[in-house]
């Protein structure tokens, strides 16, 4: 079914917010009312104001910010801090306010100037509009969705919060008779040849998993066996400029350059020294090596079970993360899967 099309500025009217300005930036926790902004970071504090609070009556809207086109739903009391946004309301005679706010997320508009485009080319771009009966399904079936995914996204912040405590709880050697070695003293000086590739040869698929010091677990792929490293596993990779920490216990290959091997002694673990190096990692120091700074770090190095204990612990909350974040990638998937046809008029 092809829906007809409306222009934005034909379903959407737009409120300058000049009286909902907020007068101080004294933000506390305590205080009842949010103030916005349509940007990344959408709640910048909480207000004791008690004027010039956008009416309940009037919600929900969306904020849109005039500069850079980012735009936020809000369904709840507020006030802005800046005058550049519009706030938005639906046409209720023929858009919902949601679906809209929806069909928005999937627009490609790239602000090349800075200048304010709501009047001048954003109120102008065509969506399509069913009936408010057809907007009102598609809505219903998005919110399923993103309700998944706020609770997913609770889930992960709880997950990694758990996994915090426990780095600090396990590491702490406060009344416990472990040894404290520097990270130097604790690296095998095994001697090894490795290969490395340089990042224009990575590929999206292959043979062996191409492991560099990029947030990402694996970089790359490449079927070149000359360069997979055939030394002790298993091992840790630590990024000498990005100080990312990773575990590997499989053939790969190593990524551009600096990578660091860390092979532990027969007295360390390497998934202990995976997980410790996580509390112990030294701050940053902008892009440059921080390999010579790490490896005179103390790490306190308890017997060979009690490390097993504590890596079985930290391993069991990432790998409950691991799961969250797949069910993330998937819930956005079938989010943007549904969104779509929805607006094609196949569902």
């Amino acid at each position: 079914m092809i829906y007809p099309t409306k222009k934005l500025g034909e379903v959407l009217e737009y409120e300058q917010p000049t009286k909902y300005l907020v007068n101080s930036t004294d933000y506390k926790d305590e205080y009842l009312t949010p103030v916005l902004t349509a940007g990344k970071s959408f709640v910048l504090g909480n207000t004791n104001e008690k004027d010039g609070i956008f009416p309940k009556e009037k919600l929900p809207v969306i904020i849109f910010d005039d500069f850079t086109t980012a735009i936020k739903f809000v369904d709840f009391p507020f006030k802005v801090k800046s005058s550049a946004m519009k706030i938005l309301h639906a046409k209720k005679n023929i858009a919902d306010i949601s679906y809209l706010f929806y069909k928005m997320q999937t627009i490609n508009f790239k602000p090349a100037q800075h200048k304010r485009y709501w009047i001048s080319e954003y109120s102008n771009l065509k969506i399509p509009l069913p009936s408010l009966k057809i907007q009102n399904q598609i809505v219903k079936r998005l919110d399923k969705i993103a309700e998944a995914q706020k609770l997913n996204e609770g889930l992960i912040q709880g997950a990694e919060d758990l996994f915090q405590s426990l780095l600090h709880k396990e590491f702490d050697p406060t009344g416990k008779d472990w040894k404290t070695k520097r990270v130097k003293d604790i690296l095998s000086r095994e001697k090894y040849s490795v290969g490395k590739l340089k990042r224009r040869e990575y590929q999206k698929f292959g043979t062996y998993p191409i492991i560099d010091q990029s947030i990402n677990g694996i970089a790359g792929y490449s079927e070149n066996k000359e360069v997979v490293y055939s030394g002790k596993l298993p091992l840790v990779i630590y990024g000498d400029h990005t100080r990312i920490i990773k575990f590997v216990d499989k053939p790969f290959i190593l990524g551009a350059d600096g990578t660091k091997i860390l092979i532990p002694q027969d007295e360390v673990l390497a998934s202990y020294l995976y997980f410790v190096l996580h509390l112990y990692n030294v701050a940053g120091q902008g892009y440059k090596r921080h390999f010579s700074l790490l490896k005179e770090i103390k790490i306190p190095v308890p017997p060979l079970k009690i490390q097993k204990q504590i890596a079985a612990k930290l391993s069991a909350v990432q790998d409950y993360k691991t799961q969250l974040f797949a069910q993330k990638s998937k819930l956005k998937e079938l989010f943007d899967s549904i969104l779509a046809k929805s607006l094609r008029g196949d569902l």
